[in-house]
């Protein structure tokens, strides 16, 4: 069964996922006076969204209304039920609806996704995100996308409000996943760097202030290093993006080229980085709080805590 064309773009959305990332491309969506239907496992979340949406439904009532849904979950396990589990979407969504799939997940998951989805009349969207979670909240995001000439014309409202770049990448799903997993190859090695030269400068008597002043005006500095080293600047090791998300998505991106005989010796060390903070108890904190292995096996102090809770 193929998906009816769409006559005209949706204005209605459901949002799956209301953390740093989803809470912000819901209030982007709001902006742009879309309405939108916000569901989280977390509940205060959950009702803070919805004050600020104006809508209160149930998902049944609200799946059965929508133009579409935004699944800001965190990997292909987690889309998986969203779409295809107890209460999955798949099931209530009218036909011609579109999903709009941002988790990283493996190519070949996209795919599987897109067909099983196609079978019940719905429209697919493969959609990564990157940019953060300020970015996020200013619709500022890149989207890596690859669908349907449908899906896309679907979600054109939503990805107006979300992002600042939408990569058109094919016509159907797994580029824009495969686009991903090479970002976030690059994304997870310059985060171990950033920890790695952070630490080594330390350790040479560098002032951590002085890092930060200095690095991101030379060739060496990267979007990530300017990025996460004020976090260790500012002893902030608060969750913006888990060591535990670039265990996963690392783990992807080794597992796929693993598929095709490709070796990936700096990936995997970045890797083992990630694994080695996440077996020592920080998998749940920032992604840079890699940068705590160096500390304990050297014994060089990194910077206190000085950032206000927000």
């Amino acid at each position: 069964m193929s998906a009816e064309p769409s006559a005209k773009p949706g204005r209605h959305f459901l949002l799956i996922g209301l953390g740093a990332m989803g809470y912000g491309m819901g209030q982007s969506l709001l902006r742009s006076g879309l309405a939108v239907d916000g569901f989280d496992l977390n509940a205060d979340a959950q009702m803070r969204f919805r004050a600020e949406a104006g809508l209160d439904r149930d998902l049944d009532q609200a799946s059965a209304e929508a133009d579409g849904a935004i699944l800001v979950v965190v990997n292909a396990a987690q889309t998986e039920d969203a779409l295809f589990g107890a209460r999955g979407l798949a099931e209530k969504l009218k036909p011609g609806a579109v999903v709009i799939s941002c988790a990283t997940i493996d190519a070949q998951k996209a795919v599987e996704f897109e067909t099983r989805l196609a079978e019940k009349g719905i429209l697919y969207l493969d959609a990564p995100i990157s940019g953060g979670s300020a970015r996020a909240a200013k619709g500022q995001l890149s989207i890596m996308a690859s669908g349907t000439p449908d899906a896309f014309a679907r979600s054109q409202p939503a990805l107006d409000a979300m992002a600042q770049t939408v990569f058109r990448l094919g016509d159907r799903a797994g580029p824009g996943s495969a686009m991903k997993s090479v970002n976030q190859l690059l994304a997870g090695i310059h985060i171990a760097a950033a920890a790695e030269a952070f630490a080594f400068g330390l350790a040479q008597g560098v002032d951590a202030d002085q890092i930060m002043q200095v690095i991101p005006h030379c060739a060496g500095s990267s979007w990530m290093f300017e990025n996460r080293g004020p976090y260790i600047a500012d002893g902030d090791y608060r969750p913006h993006s888990a060591v535990d998300i670039f265990v996963k998505d690392l783990g992807i991106v080794t597992g796929a080229a693993k598929e095709t005989s490709l070796e990936l010796p700096v990936a995997q060390a970045a890797l083992a980085r990630f694994r080695a903070a996440s077996e020592a108890g920080l998998g749940r904190e920032g992604d840079v709080a890699v940068v705590k292995l160096y500390a304990e096996t050297s014994g060089i102090s990194l910077p206190a805590k000085r950032y206000k809770e927000s």
